[in-house]
């Protein structure tokens, strides 16, 4: 039996964007704890917004280059569900009870061997992350660019765990991006907003209604 394929919204900053996720029928929503990002939520002021989360979506928080332990407490503070983690050298211990997306910046095929690598790490410690999130490399830019990541390199690859599939989708490739590269999930941020850190109500309809629809014709 096949798994539907699961949108999450990422780079919500205001509560009213967590409600519109919910109702066009989003899986989950991220919440970006970067300070270098235009999408930045103060984890002082995040609590407003992860009340807005229903019950049934997830609430990820987005980390860069902090350290687990760290990144975990956080998480526990503030009720999230996942975390992903964005940087250089990912962690192989395992974060339970949350669920640990691990993301990596894709130019070419050493990237998707770094990728192999870390699941065999992480294997080797006895556990697997939830997921894996490819993106575009953009130097000096760990998300969020409104690049596309390499569709055709991906293509053909199948790791060991969902992959999630960002970087520069919107509503009008992301049915193209979901046919070719056969995600388990399709992560957007800068395709759906009217600035950012806001999401424009029209473009987020679209991008879940258009990438339903290429799911559904697989």
């Amino acid at each position: 039996m096949s798994i539907p394929l699961r949108v999450k919204i990422c780079g919500v900053t205001q509560p009213d964007d967590v409600r519109l996720c919910a109702e066009t029928g989003a899986d989950a929503v991220g919440v970006n704890f970067h300070p270098d990002s235009p999408r930045y939520v103060d984890p002082r002021q995040a609590m407003p917004l992860l009340k807005a989360i229903p019950p049934l979506m997830a609430g990820v928080g987005v980390f860069v280059a902090q350290p687990m332990r760290q990144v975990c407490a956080l998480a526990y503070q503030l009720g999230l569900r996942g975390v992903q983690w964005h940087g250089e050298n990912p962690e192989t211990a395992d974060p339970f009870p949350f669920a640990l997306i691990a993301a990596f910046r894709i130019k070419d095929q050493a990237g998707l061997t770094r990728i192999t690598n870390f699941l065999a790490a992480c294997a080797a410690n006895g556990h697997q992350p939830a997921a894996i999130l490819v993106d575009a490399f953009v130097e000096g830019q760990m998300g969020g660019t409104g690049h596309k990541a390499p569709w055709d390199l991906l293509a053909d690859f199948r790791p060991s765990v969902p992959l999630i599939l960002a970087g520069g989708l919107t509503p009008e490739n992301v049915g193209e991006a979901i046919r070719l590269v056969r995600p388990a999930a399709v992560d957007v941020a800068s395709g759906v907003e009217s600035s950012p850190g806001r999401k424009d109500p029209d473009k987020v309809r679209r991008f879940i209604a258009n990438a339903r629809e290429a799911a559904a014709s697989l």
